[in-house]
């Protein structure tokens, strides 16, 4: 079973839409720099270094409209160089800042950032922009597209297809529903318009509740025993879902006060030593390359796994433990750069 690990790398609009005085949040969104080191970005290559894991960075390209080229073409290019997949990701958000006046249309229209309900030509539009980044970026052209937020509908898998891009993952149930019952898609590859889509992998852990794998919000120990249940219901990939700044606690949106998530960072690493630890059953797999596979009896294969309530309650009894903890050392922090 591929296991493929996908981080959104993305910067932040760091609450611009609501005051203009506020300005967007580059390259600290992904470095995440604290106590003397990149506890984002860096601390997932190194990590992935470590355990031999091939990882797949969703590489958000619609921010070139604020920022230009750098710095992101710089943290892509890393990315490639470490031997990762760079594909495609949109927040549409980001091409209102192409408009002089971006803060009037946002007072107008505050939903900017919605891929759900858009016009194909309109998501198009932003695709192929997203490709040609790449082109000049001197990267190679992605093969698989997220959506911002996860956004979907069948707008969205026309504008991938007329696109050219063969391989989706931007479904996830537990960040998103649009209701649409051919799009309850909780494991496995499905074609839609001709795209096939890998989604986010999505259970249930507290009895209808759905809940889409990621680091950030899923235990280690549910995270094991997710990936048991999926090798034994025949699956042939499993997605999970990241972000570089989750491995980070920030004091606002401005993400100038950092300290190490100590949590999610040991939960990454037990996952990949997991991983590593059990080649005969798992594999770590780039998006495309696993997509790419050729299909089978078993492709479509869609359950819905099942949490356990006792790991749940644990899960969220430490969460909630060290966010407290956070909060309580971040104020120290600012206490003594007083």
């Amino acid at each position: 079973m591929r296991v493929c690990i996908t981080i959104d790398t993305e910067f932040s609009i760091a609450g611009a839409f609501a005051d203009p005085a506020r300005l967007p949040v580059g390259a600290p969104m992904v470095l995440c720099e604290a106590d003397g080191r990149s506890q984002g970005l860096g601390f997932l290559l190194d990590c992935f270094q470590r355990h031999g894991i091939q990882a797949t960075f969703f590489v958000e390209t619609a921010q070139r409209h604020y920022f230009g080229d750098e710095p992101m073409r710089g943290l892509a290019r890393r990315i490639a160089a470490a031997g990762h997949e760079a594909q495609l990701h949109v927040h549409p958000c980001w091409a209102v800042f192409q408009h002089p006046d971006w803060a009037q249309r946002v007072r107008r229209q505050p939903r900017q950032d919605d891929l759900a309900g858009r016009d194909v030509a309109s998501t198009l539009a932003l695709l192929r922009h997203g490709l040609a980044t790449f082109a000049a970026w001197g990267l190679p052209a992605p093969q698989v597209f997220r959506a911002g937020n996860l956004q979907y509908d069948d707008h969205l898998f026309g504008a991938v297809a007329a696109a050219g891009m063969p391989y989706s993952s931007s479904v996830g149930l537990g960040v998103y529903n649009g209701g649409q019952a051919s799009y309850q898609l909780y494991a496995g590859r499905h074609r839609r318009h001709g795209v096939l889509e890998c989604p986010v992998l999505t259970y249930c852990d507290r009895g209808r509740h759905l809940k889409s794998a990621a680091v950030s919000s899923t235990s280690f120990a549910e995270m094991r025993a997710l990936l048991e249940q999926a090798y034994a219901a025949g699956l042939e990939l499993v997605v999970i879902l990241t972000h570089p700044f989750e491995y980070v606690h920030s004091d606002g949106p401005a993400f100038r006060r950092l300290r190490r998530h100590a949590l999610n960072q040991s939960r990454m690493e037990r996952l990949c030593a997991y991983i590593a630890a059990h080649p005969q059953r798992f594999t770590a797999s780039g998006m495309a390359l696993a997509a790419s596979q050729p299909m089978t009896a078993t492709t479509a294969c869609n359950p819905l796994l099942r949490g356990r309530t006792w790991r749940t309650v644990g899960r969220l009894a430490a969460q909630s433990a060290y966010d407290r903890y956070g909060r309580w050392a971040l104020a120290r922090i600012a206490a003594r750069s007083a």
